[in-house]
C-alpha cells in the first residue's frame, strides 16, 4: 500500500545516468527522495578508455553526487550497496540500515560478459569502472616500461602487443587510442625498445566492427583503425585467455597471439540486483540478466516498482530491446521523473519512446565515425561532433572545463599526463618474471 505521510517516498538504486537522471528531474517535487550508490560520484563512463590510455584523470569524469543532487532540501544521498528488497513491506535494506519507500526505481547498471569463462577475467579485464580504467591504464604502461627492460626479442614483442577482444564502439576507441599512444609521443621517450612497433589487434566474432553501425560506417571506421596500425580481426572467435596469449578461431582455423595485454571489450550482463528483484518479485530476465519491464518501464508484477538503463530490457517501438547506452538511460531517467509527477497528479502516462538522435565511435585524434539524424559523417567532421557532444553531457561545468582544457592539450602537443602506474609490484610484477627463482621468491 503507498504510504499515508504527507509526501511520497521515492528511492532511486544506482547514481548511474538513468539513476541520476530520475532524480535530478524529482529534485524540485514534493517527494521525499532518496539516491542510493555503492559510489559517492556520478561517473561519465564514455570516457572512460580516455583514462584507461591516460589521456585524461578519474577526476575529471566523475563528480561527487552530493554535489549534484544533495543541495535539492528534498533528496537524500546514502552512500551504500542495496543488500535486499521487501517490495510487500516495500523497503530496501542497506548496510544495517532499512530504507521504505513509495516508490522504487532501479538502475543499477551492468557489469563485464565473459560468456561463461569467468577464468579469463584476471587476463582480459573489462571497462565499466574507474577501477577497471586504472587497471588498464597500469597494464598498457607496465607492459611498455617491461619491453624497455626486456633483451629477448620474441618477449619483448609479448610485452609490444596489445590485443582487444570486441570491436564494438569500446573496443574501438581503445584500439585506436593504443595505436596513437604507441606510434606517438612515446616512441620519443623510449631508449632500448621501438614503441612503432607495438602490435593493436582487435579481435571481433561478428563480420565487421561496429556492428550495430551501418555498414558503411563500419567499413570507414575500419579503414581508420588500419591507417593507424590496428590489425583488425573479425569473424573469430576466442577460444583462450591466459596472461601471456590468446587463442581464438577463425572457421577451422585455431591462431595463438602471444600478448602479454588483453582487454575485454566483448560484452555485458546485468548487474546482480536484476537477480534480486526477480526472486523478490517475480519479474522476469532475458538472457543476459535484465529484467523485462512495460513500455512505462513498471515491473509487470509490482506497478511501484521501476527498472532502467543497462538493467532494463525495454522494448522499442519495433519490440527490439534498447540498445545499453547512456542516451537510453538518460531519456529513461528524464521520462520517468515526469512520469512520476504524473502518477501522482493521477494523470495518465504515455509509454516511454526512445530518440535514436545517432551514435557515434572515435577512432583517433581526428578519425571518427558518426550517424546523426540521418546523416553520416567520417574523419574529422565526425570527430569533432563526438567531441563537442561528449563535453557537453558532462554532468558539473568544472568537468566540461578541464576536460576541454585538457583535449586541446593533449590535441596540439599530443602529449598524455596522467601516466602513473599503481600496484604494478603486488599485481604484476609476479607475473613478468620470467627466472623461476624470482617466482618463488615472491610466493614467499
Amino acid at each position: 500500500m503507498i504510504s499515508t505521510v504527507s509526501k511520497p517516498r521515492v528511492v532511486v538504486i544506482g547514481g548511474g545516468f538513468g539513476g541520476l537522471y530520475t532524480a535530478l528531474n524529482l529534485g524540485k517535487t514534493s517527494v521525499e527522495l532518496t539516491l542510493i550508490d555503492k559510489r559517492n560520484f556520478h561517473l561519465f563512463q564514455p570516457l572512460l578508455y580516455q583514462v584507461a590510455t591516460g589521456e585524461i584523470s578519474p577526476g575529471d569524469i566523475a563528480a561527487p553526487l552530493r554535489a549534484i543532487v544533495g543541495r535539492n532540501p528534498n533528496t537524500r544521498v546514502i552512500l551504500g550497496e542495496v543488500t535486499d528488497i521487501d517490495p510487500q513491506a516495500h523497503w530496501v535494506r542497506v548496510g544495517d540500515e532499512i530504507v521504505e519507500y513509495d516508490y522504487l526505481v532501479v538502475a543499477t547498471g551492468a557489469s563485464h560478459h565473459y560468456f561463461g569463462n569467468d577464468q579469463w577475467q584476471p587476463f582480459a579485464p573489462g571497462l565499466k569502472t574507474v577501477e577497471d580504467a586504472l587497471e588498464m591504464r597500469r597494464r598498457i604502461y607496465f607492459a611498455l616500461e617491461q619491453a624497455e627492460q626486456e633483451s629477448d626479442p620474441e618477449r619483448q614483442q609479448a610485452w609490444l602487443t596489445f590485443t582487444i577482444v570486441g570491436a564494438g564502439p569500446t573496443g574501438v576507441e581503445l584500439a585506436g587510442a593504443i595505436a596513437e599512444l604507441t606510434r606517438g609521443e612515446m616512441r620519443k621517450e623510449f631508449r632500448n625498445v621501438d614503441t612503432t612497433k607495438a602490435k593493436v589487434i582487435l579481435i571481433e566474432g561478428m563480420d565487421r566492427v561496429l556492428p550495430p553501425f551501418p555498414p558503411e560506417l563500419s567499413a570507414q571506421a575500419q579503414v581508420q583503425l588500419e591507417g593507424l596500425g590496428v590489425t583488425v580481426q573479425t569473424k573469430a572467435m576466442v577460444t583462450d585467455i591466459q596472461e601471456d596469449r590468446v587463442v581464438f578461431k577463425t572457421g577451422d582455423d585455431l591462431h595463438e597471439i602471444p600478448s602479454r595485454t588483453t582487454l575485454w571489450a566483448a560484452g555485458v550482463k546485468a548487474s546482480p540486483l536484476g537477480k534480486l528483484l526477480a526472486q523478490r518479485t517475480g519479474a522476469e530476465l532475458d538472457r543476459i540478466g535484465r529484467v523485462i519491464v512495460q513500455p512505462d518501464l513498471q515491473l509487470p508484477t509490482d506497478p511501484n516498482v521501476y527498472v532502467l538503463g543497462d538493467l532494463a530490457h525495454c522494448p522499442d517501438q519495433a519490440g527490439n530491446p534498447l540498445p545499453g547506452v547512456a542516451a537510453v538511460a538518460m531519456q529513461q531517467g528524464a521520462y520517468l521523473g515526469k512520469a512520476l509527477k504524473r502518477r501522482l497528479k493521477s494523470q495518465p502516462v504515455d509509454p516511454f519512446r526512445y530518440q535514436d538522435f545517432g551514435s557515434m565511435a572515435v577512432i583517433g585524434r581526428n578519425a571518427a565515425v558518426a550517424r546523426l539524424a540521418g546523416i553520416r559523417l567520417s574523419g574529422f567532421p565526425a570527430w569533432l561532433v563526438w567531441a563537442f557532444i561528449h563535453v557537453w553531457y558532462l554532468i558539473e561545468f568544472d568537468s566540461k572545463l578541464l576536460v576541454m582544457v585538457q583535449w586541446a592539450w593533449t590535441y596540439f602537443n599530443q602529449k598524455r599526463g596522467t601516466r602513473l602506474i599503481v600496484n604494478h609490484h603486488r599485481m604484476s610484477a609476479p607475473a613478468a618474471m620470467t627466472n623461476p627463482a624470482e617466482k618463488e621468491l615472491a610466493k614467499s
